[in-house]
Protein backbone atom coordinates (compact mmCIF):
# COMPACT_ATOMS: atom_id res chain seq x y z
CA UNK A 1 0.00 0.00 0.00
CA UNK A 2 2.35 2.36 0.87
CA UNK A 3 4.36 1.92 -2.48
CA UNK A 4 1.23 2.40 -4.30
CA UNK A 5 1.70 5.62 -2.12
CA UNK A 6 5.02 6.31 -3.25
CA UNK A 7 4.39 5.80 -6.56
CA UNK A 8 1.57 7.91 -6.85
CA UNK A 9 2.94 11.10 -4.96
CA UNK A 10 6.25 10.60 -7.79
CA UNK A 11 3.70 10.45 -10.27
CA UNK A 12 1.64 13.83 -8.62
CA UNK A 13 5.41 15.38 -8.59
CA UNK A 14 5.91 14.35 -12.22
CA UNK A 15 2.74 15.82 -13.55
CA UNK A 16 2.97 19.14 -11.48
CA UNK A 17 6.98 19.91 -12.72
CA UNK A 18 5.48 19.22 -16.52
CA UNK A 19 2.83 21.23 -16.20
CA UNK A 20 4.60 23.97 -14.53
CA UNK A 21 7.11 23.73 -17.29
CA UNK A 22 4.46 24.02 -19.83
CA UNK A 23 3.08 26.97 -18.36
CA UNK A 24 6.38 28.75 -18.02
CA UNK A 25 6.83 28.43 -21.99
CA UNK A 26 3.68 29.36 -22.66
CA UNK A 27 3.91 32.59 -20.69
CA UNK A 28 7.46 33.02 -22.32
CA UNK A 29 6.17 32.77 -25.88
CA UNK A 30 2.91 34.98 -25.03
CA UNK A 31 5.49 37.53 -23.63
CA UNK A 32 7.48 37.40 -26.57
CA UNK A 33 5.08 37.51 -29.10
CA UNK A 34 3.88 40.76 -27.44
CA UNK A 35 6.78 42.54 -26.79
CA UNK A 36 7.94 41.42 -30.17
CA UNK A 37 8.70 44.97 -30.96
CA UNK A 38 10.31 45.54 -27.75
CA UNK A 39 12.53 42.86 -27.97
CA UNK A 40 13.83 43.17 -32.02
CA UNK A 41 14.93 46.60 -30.85
CA UNK A 42 17.04 45.01 -28.24
CA UNK A 43 18.71 42.76 -30.61
CA UNK A 44 21.57 44.82 -31.38
CA UNK A 45 22.58 45.74 -28.12
CA UNK A 46 22.48 41.73 -27.26
CA UNK A 47 24.43 40.81 -29.57
CA UNK A 48 26.78 43.93 -29.27
CA UNK A 49 28.10 42.54 -25.78
CA UNK A 50 28.16 39.28 -26.94
CA UNK A 51 30.14 39.40 -29.58
CA UNK A 52 31.93 42.36 -28.14
CA UNK A 53 32.56 41.63 -24.39
CA UNK A 54 31.48 37.76 -23.85
CA UNK A 55 33.19 36.06 -26.91
CA UNK A 56 36.02 38.19 -26.11
CA UNK A 57 36.39 36.58 -22.30
CA UNK A 58 37.66 33.23 -24.18
CA UNK A 59 41.09 34.74 -24.74
CA UNK A 60 41.67 35.78 -21.21
CA UNK A 61 42.67 31.96 -21.23
CA UNK A 62 46.32 33.03 -22.39
CA UNK A 63 47.03 34.38 -19.04
CA UNK A 64 47.31 30.27 -18.07
CA UNK A 65 49.06 29.75 -20.63
CA UNK A 66 52.51 30.38 -22.60
CA UNK A 67 51.28 32.20 -25.55
CA UNK A 68 52.31 31.73 -29.36
CA UNK A 69 50.46 33.45 -32.46
CA UNK A 70 51.99 30.54 -34.14
CA UNK A 71 50.20 27.61 -31.91
CA UNK A 72 47.42 29.82 -31.22
CA UNK A 73 45.12 29.92 -27.93
CA UNK A 74 44.79 25.89 -28.03
CA UNK A 75 47.70 24.46 -29.14
CA UNK A 76 50.28 26.98 -26.27
CA UNK A 77 51.45 25.33 -23.36
CA UNK A 78 49.46 25.48 -20.41
CA UNK A 79 51.68 27.05 -17.55
CA UNK A 80 49.12 27.70 -14.84
CA UNK A 81 49.84 30.61 -12.00
CA UNK A 82 53.24 31.58 -13.38
CA UNK A 83 52.33 34.51 -14.96
CA UNK A 84 50.96 35.91 -12.22
CA UNK A 85 53.81 34.77 -9.74
CA UNK A 86 56.48 36.58 -11.87
CA UNK A 87 54.20 39.30 -12.06
CA UNK A 88 53.64 39.59 -7.80
CA UNK A 89 57.29 39.03 -7.91
CA UNK A 90 58.22 41.65 -10.41
CA UNK A 91 60.91 44.58 -9.25
CA UNK A 92 58.44 46.96 -10.06
CA UNK A 93 55.05 45.55 -8.75
CA UNK A 94 54.85 47.72 -5.89
CA UNK A 95 56.04 50.67 -7.58
CA UNK A 96 53.24 49.88 -10.30
CA UNK A 97 50.03 49.01 -7.63
CA UNK A 98 51.06 51.90 -5.23
CA UNK A 99 51.24 54.76 -7.95
CA UNK A 100 47.84 52.75 -9.63
CA UNK A 101 46.27 53.09 -6.31
CA UNK A 102 47.42 56.76 -4.82
CA UNK A 103 46.38 58.04 -8.42
CA UNK A 104 42.74 56.36 -8.44
CA UNK A 105 42.36 57.64 -4.82
CA UNK A 106 43.13 61.05 -5.06
CA UNK A 107 40.88 60.92 -7.86
CA UNK A 108 38.43 59.99 -5.79
CA UNK A 109 38.89 62.33 -3.23
CA UNK A 110 39.23 65.60 -4.81
CA UNK A 111 37.81 64.71 -8.85
CA UNK A 112 34.26 62.74 -7.09
CA UNK A 113 33.32 65.41 -4.81
CA UNK A 114 34.17 68.35 -7.45
CA UNK A 115 30.91 67.73 -10.15
CA UNK A 116 28.92 67.66 -6.84
CA UNK A 117 29.97 70.94 -5.35
CA UNK A 118 29.88 72.66 -9.20
CA UNK A 119 25.87 71.08 -9.30
CA UNK A 120 25.27 72.64 -6.02
CA UNK A 121 26.89 76.43 -7.08
CA UNK A 122 24.89 76.33 -9.84
CA UNK A 123 21.62 75.30 -8.37
CA UNK A 124 22.26 78.18 -5.76
CA UNK A 125 22.27 80.56 -8.88
CA UNK A 126 18.54 81.12 -9.85
CA UNK A 127 18.43 84.44 -10.96
CA UNK A 128 20.85 85.22 -13.57
CA UNK A 129 20.48 82.15 -16.14
CA UNK A 130 22.87 83.90 -18.61
CA UNK A 131 25.63 83.48 -16.08
CA UNK A 132 24.76 79.96 -14.92
CA UNK A 133 24.22 78.81 -18.88
CA UNK A 134 27.51 80.55 -19.41
CA UNK A 135 29.21 78.53 -16.63
CA UNK A 136 27.92 75.25 -17.81
CA UNK A 137 29.22 75.99 -21.48
CA UNK A 138 32.28 76.72 -20.28
CA UNK A 139 33.11 73.42 -17.70
CA UNK A 140 31.61 71.40 -20.08
CA UNK A 141 33.63 72.48 -23.24
CA UNK A 142 36.82 70.54 -21.83
CA UNK A 143 35.48 67.55 -21.71
CA UNK A 144 34.75 67.33 -25.79
CA UNK A 145 38.75 68.27 -26.72
CA UNK A 146 40.71 65.02 -27.35
CA UNK A 147 42.86 63.50 -25.10
CA UNK A 148 45.98 64.24 -27.98
CA UNK A 149 45.23 67.90 -27.85
CA UNK A 150 44.29 67.88 -24.07
CA UNK A 151 47.66 66.43 -23.23
CA UNK A 152 49.72 69.24 -25.93
CA UNK A 153 48.10 72.16 -23.79
CA UNK A 154 49.48 70.61 -20.37
CA UNK A 155 52.86 70.22 -21.80
CA UNK A 156 52.51 73.60 -23.08
CA UNK A 157 50.96 75.37 -19.79
CA UNK A 158 53.46 73.15 -17.45
CA UNK A 159 56.43 74.16 -19.93
CA UNK A 160 59.42 76.39 -18.34
CA UNK A 161 58.44 78.89 -20.70
CA UNK A 162 54.33 78.30 -20.00
CA UNK A 163 51.42 80.28 -18.27
CA UNK A 164 51.49 78.60 -15.46
CA UNK A 165 55.84 79.22 -15.00
CA UNK A 166 54.76 82.86 -16.35
CA UNK A 167 53.26 83.48 -12.65
CA UNK A 168 55.38 81.40 -10.82
CA UNK A 169 58.26 84.00 -11.93
CA UNK A 170 55.65 86.65 -11.81
CA UNK A 171 55.66 86.05 -7.81
CA UNK A 172 59.45 85.54 -7.36
CA UNK A 173 59.65 81.97 -7.76
CA UNK A 174 61.90 79.78 -9.46
CA UNK A 175 61.11 78.13 -13.22
CA UNK A 176 61.09 74.55 -13.51
CA UNK A 177 59.56 72.15 -16.39
CA UNK A 178 56.72 70.51 -14.35
CA UNK A 179 56.35 67.20 -16.02
CA UNK A 180 59.75 66.48 -15.21
CA UNK A 181 59.40 66.82 -11.43
CA UNK A 182 58.01 63.04 -10.50
CA UNK A 183 56.66 65.23 -7.13
CA UNK A 184 54.34 66.99 -9.48
CA UNK A 185 52.94 64.01 -12.11
CA UNK A 186 49.62 62.89 -10.15
CA UNK A 187 49.18 66.88 -8.95
CA UNK A 188 49.03 67.91 -12.73
CA UNK A 189 47.40 64.84 -13.54
CA UNK A 190 44.48 64.80 -11.29
CA UNK A 191 44.08 68.15 -11.63
CA UNK A 192 43.55 68.33 -15.45
CA UNK A 193 41.03 65.58 -15.19
CA UNK A 194 39.32 67.80 -12.57
CA UNK A 195 39.47 70.57 -15.09
CA UNK A 196 38.06 68.38 -18.03
CA UNK A 197 35.47 66.43 -16.62
CA UNK A 198 34.15 68.61 -13.74
CA UNK A 199 31.61 70.23 -15.86
CA UNK A 200 30.16 66.55 -17.96
CA UNK A 201 29.78 65.22 -14.79
CA UNK A 202 27.71 67.36 -13.56
CA UNK A 203 24.64 67.11 -15.70
CA UNK A 204 23.75 64.01 -14.18
CA UNK A 205 23.81 65.86 -10.69
CA UNK A 206 22.21 68.72 -11.95
CA UNK A 207 19.10 66.19 -13.32
CA UNK A 208 19.18 64.77 -9.66
CA UNK A 209 18.50 68.28 -8.23
CA UNK A 210 15.64 68.68 -10.50
CA UNK A 211 14.19 65.82 -9.11
CA UNK A 212 13.92 67.53 -5.97
CA UNK A 213 10.18 68.53 -4.73
CA UNK A 214 10.05 72.34 -4.70
CA UNK A 215 7.03 71.92 -1.69
CA UNK A 216 10.20 70.98 0.48
CA UNK A 217 12.11 74.08 0.17
CA UNK A 218 8.79 75.81 0.85
CA UNK A 219 8.81 73.92 4.20
CA UNK A 220 12.27 74.28 5.46
CA UNK A 221 11.93 78.53 4.51
CA UNK A 222 8.92 78.30 6.79
CA UNK A 223 10.75 76.38 9.52
CA UNK A 224 13.21 79.41 9.27
CA UNK A 225 16.44 77.44 7.12
CA UNK A 226 18.07 79.26 5.01
CA UNK A 227 20.19 78.65 2.40
CA UNK A 228 23.18 76.65 3.66
CA UNK A 229 20.49 74.77 5.94
CA UNK A 230 18.30 73.95 2.47
CA UNK A 231 21.40 72.71 0.83
CA UNK A 232 22.30 70.41 3.73
CA UNK A 233 18.69 69.23 4.70
CA UNK A 234 16.97 68.79 1.26
CA UNK A 235 19.46 68.90 -1.52
CA UNK A 236 21.88 66.92 -0.51
CA UNK A 237 19.08 63.93 0.80
CA UNK A 238 17.66 64.51 -2.30
CA UNK A 239 20.64 63.74 -4.79
CA UNK A 240 22.29 61.00 -1.96
CA UNK A 241 20.81 58.10 -4.25
CA UNK A 242 22.54 59.53 -7.30
CA UNK A 243 25.96 60.07 -5.44
CA UNK A 244 25.99 56.93 -3.97
CA UNK A 245 25.39 54.77 -7.06
CA UNK A 246 28.15 57.04 -9.36
CA UNK A 247 29.96 56.02 -6.14
CA UNK A 248 29.54 52.41 -6.26
CA UNK A 249 30.14 52.48 -10.16
CA UNK A 250 33.98 54.57 -9.62
CA UNK A 251 34.95 52.25 -7.14
CA UNK A 252 34.19 49.61 -9.82
CA UNK A 253 36.39 51.02 -12.24
CA UNK A 254 39.32 52.06 -9.73
CA UNK A 255 42.23 50.37 -10.87
CA UNK A 256 41.43 51.82 -14.16
CA UNK A 257 43.97 55.03 -14.23
CA UNK A 258 43.50 56.24 -18.03
CA UNK A 259 46.24 54.70 -20.15
CA UNK A 260 46.18 57.55 -22.64
CA UNK A 261 46.64 60.90 -20.65
CA UNK A 262 49.12 58.52 -18.48
CA UNK A 263 51.17 57.32 -21.58
CA UNK A 264 51.12 61.10 -23.65
CA UNK A 265 52.34 62.95 -20.20
CA UNK A 266 54.57 60.87 -18.83
CA UNK A 267 58.34 59.76 -18.99
CA UNK A 268 61.19 57.48 -18.22
CA UNK A 269 62.34 60.20 -15.62
CA UNK A 270 58.91 60.33 -13.97
CA UNK A 271 58.17 56.74 -14.18
CA UNK A 272 58.79 56.24 -10.25
CA UNK A 273 55.43 57.97 -9.70
CA UNK A 274 53.80 58.22 -12.84
CA UNK A 275 53.95 54.33 -14.34
CA UNK A 276 50.86 52.48 -13.46
CA UNK A 277 49.46 48.94 -14.53
CA UNK A 278 47.88 50.06 -18.02
CA UNK A 279 51.07 51.56 -18.47
CA UNK A 280 53.07 48.45 -17.78
CA UNK A 281 51.17 46.09 -19.65
CA UNK A 282 51.47 48.39 -22.57
CA UNK A 283 55.21 48.25 -22.63
CA UNK A 284 55.14 43.82 -21.36
CA UNK A 285 52.54 43.14 -23.99
CA UNK A 286 53.13 45.43 -26.77
CA UNK A 287 57.06 46.61 -26.84
CA UNK A 288 58.25 43.14 -25.56
CA UNK A 289 55.29 40.86 -27.08
CA UNK A 290 54.65 38.76 -23.76
CA UNK A 291 51.10 38.61 -24.64
CA UNK A 292 50.68 36.32 -22.17
CA UNK A 293 52.42 38.16 -19.06
CA UNK A 294 50.55 41.36 -19.86
CA UNK A 295 47.02 39.14 -20.05
CA UNK A 296 47.50 37.81 -16.28
CA UNK A 297 48.04 41.49 -15.31
CA UNK A 298 45.20 42.73 -16.98
CA UNK A 299 42.85 39.47 -15.15
CA UNK A 300 44.34 40.49 -11.93
CA UNK A 301 43.61 44.03 -12.51
CA UNK A 302 39.90 43.11 -13.24
CA UNK A 303 39.54 40.56 -10.71
CA UNK A 304 40.08 43.47 -8.37
CA UNK A 305 38.33 45.66 -9.70
CA UNK A 306 35.48 43.01 -9.42
CA UNK A 307 36.40 42.69 -5.65
CA UNK A 308 35.80 46.73 -5.33
CA UNK A 309 32.50 46.58 -7.02
CA UNK A 310 31.12 44.20 -5.05
CA UNK A 311 32.39 45.40 -1.72
CA UNK A 312 31.20 48.64 -2.22
CA UNK A 313 27.55 47.49 -3.17
CA UNK A 314 27.62 45.25 -0.31
CA UNK A 315 28.88 47.70 2.39
CA UNK A 316 26.44 50.77 0.83
CA UNK A 317 23.43 48.07 0.88
CA UNK A 318 23.76 47.71 4.41
CA UNK A 319 24.62 51.11 5.87
CA UNK A 320 21.71 52.88 3.76
CA UNK A 321 19.80 50.45 1.82
CA UNK A 322 20.96 51.98 -1.73
CA UNK A 323 22.90 49.71 -4.05
CA UNK A 324 23.08 48.62 -7.44
CA UNK A 325 21.22 45.36 -7.08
Amino acid sequence: MENVTVGEAAHARSVYQTTKQSSFVHRLRRDLYKNRIIYFMALPVVAYYIIFQYIPMYGASIAFKDFSPMKGIWGSTWVGMQHFTDFFNDVYFGRILTNTLLISVYNIIFGFPAPIILALLLNEVRRNDVFKRFVQSVTYLPHFISVLVLCGLIVDFTARNGIINDLLAFMGMERITMLLEPGLFRTIYVSSNIWQEVGWGSIIYLAALAGIDQDLYEAATIDGAGRFKQMLHVTLPGIMPTIIILFILRMGSMMNVGFDKIFLLYNPVTYETSDVISTYVYRKGILEANYSFSAAVGLFNSVINFALLVATNKISKKVNETSLW
